[in-house]
């Protein structure tokens, strides 16, 4: 599997240039979406965009990174764990989430962490 990587903001801006999601000083929540994926796309890549379109239209969304190889990782940022807990529960989201246990994944996890210190080369 070819691997990609991009990030989107908190405005919902892709930017597939830009590797590393945009986030405003800690503390913020991290929700890190770990999966393997079955043969095929059968819709995967469409679905992955809209979901990634419709997160950031969340009230609390900061931003986004995702990463494929062998194992996916998504990492989404929330500016509280409210805000998380919301768009797990969104309709839309419901149903991708129901897609991919039925097609999409033969294994992942969900962890959700609080992060507290954020540095960089700057």
């Amino acid at each position: 599997m070819a691997g990609r990587t991009a990030a989107c903001d908190g405005a919902g801006v892709s930017a597939p240039h830009r590797l590393l999601a945009s986030t405003p000083e800690p503390p913020y929540v991290a929700v890190i979406f770990s999966s393997v994926r079955t043969e095929g796309d059968n819709g995967y890549e469409a679905m992955a965009r809209s979901m990634l379109t419709l997160a950031s239209e969340q009230p609390g969304f900061l931003g986004a990174e995702d990463a494929r190889e062998d194992v996916g990782i998504t990492v989404s940022y929330w500016q509280d764990e409210a805000a998380a807990r919301a768009w797990k529960q969104v309709a839309a989201h419901l149903v991708a989430q129901r897609r991919g246990r039925d097609v999409w994944y033969s294994d992942y996890r969900v962890r959700v962490a609080q992060v507290v210190r954020e540095y960089g080369p700057e």
